[in-house]
């Protein structure tokens, strides 16, 4: 099942995917964003979900977990396998640190528990707007650099040297962040605002566990 949001002809308005099985949230969420000026399209099942992200054309992606077909964790997998690099925000009804650690683990960029306010939804999803259209302009490119380490920030890619450096979309952005700030020091609370956003309820230490992967790699 596939339902489209209005299509509205104003470049500032931004086309996302939501992926939710629960048909009335999924038409609660789409009403609002159409509301706010964006375009959603709703997919209600994992196969639906992924072939449209797989795609393209969207801005930012609000993915629930328990789906039919292909659950989100598996859809999210699928898409960073294949390339696609669009922000993920994940949803889950569950409670636990393991299902918010698999998500990012994944390569979701973000995750909201139900039951959640609209308006917390919706400033997470301008965060991640925000994050995954951000530039930085080096030399004519959209590049940051530190050293002989290189992130292309329109390819979402990382190498040192003549090496590639594979990165999750998370150790991507907390990257970003501390490449932004060197050689200065990044405090943890800043970090966690700019890559989590303000308001993140998780745990703090998220933080020490991304630095560390981007340390091994």
């Amino acid at each position: 099942m596939l339902a489209r949001g209005k299509i509205r002809g104003h470049d500032g308005w931004v086309r996302m995917l939501i992926v939710e099985d629960e048909e009335a949230l999924a038409e609660s969420i789409a009403s609002g964003l159409t509301a706010d000026g964006h375009e959603p399209v709703l997919a209600h099942d994992g196969n639906t979900g992924y072939a449209l992200a797989l795609a393209g054309g969207f801005d930012v992606i609000v993915l629930d977990i328990m789906l039919p077909g292909r659950n989100g964790f598996r859809v999210c997998r699928d898409l960073r396998e294949q390339g696609v690099r669009t922000p993920i925000l994940m949803l889950t009804a569950k409670d636990g640190e393991l299902d918010e650690a698999e998500a990012l683990d994944t390569g979701a960029d973000d995750f909201l528990r139900k039951p959640f306010s609209f308006v917390v939804l919706l400033a997470r999803l301008r965060a991640l707007q925000r994050r995954g259209l951000g530039s930085d302009v080096e030399g004519g490119e959209s590049r940051l650099r530190c050293g002989d380490l290189v992130v292309d920030l329109g390819q979402r890619r990382c190498w040192r040297g003549e090496v590639d450096i594979a990165l999750t979309a998370r150790e991507l952005d907390v990257l970003c962040a501390l490449m932004r700030r060197s050689p200065d020091v990044m405090p943890k609370g800043e970090l966690i605002d700019v890559v989590w956003g303000v308001g993140f309820e998780g745990d703090q230490n998220v933080a020490e566990v991304y630095v560390g992967y981007l340390r091994r790699k």
